[in-house]
């Protein structure tokens, strides 16, 4: 059997945390900001949050096969 490789977006995007959880950047906060955004968006767009558990298994499988 060859090598799996890890998905390199995958690095980028996401972090895996000691107790599982899957931490990424929030959507839709990099541009558009000064027309189609009320401030309540933006500020709700800011920072990071976790995967709920069914997406993080899932991409802890498929995105980092042989662990993160």
């Amino acid at each position: 059997m060859p090598k799996l490789k890890t998905r390199s977006g995958a690095k980028k995007r996401f972090q895996v945390k000691k107790g599982g959880k899957v931490k990424h950047a929030k959507a839709f906060g990099k541009h558009l900001f000064t027309h189609a955004k009320t401030p309540k968006q933006k500020r709700g767009n800011r920072g990071t949050s976790h995967l709920r558990d069914m997406d993080a298994k899932k991409v802890i499988k498929e995105m980092f096969p042989y662990g993160a």
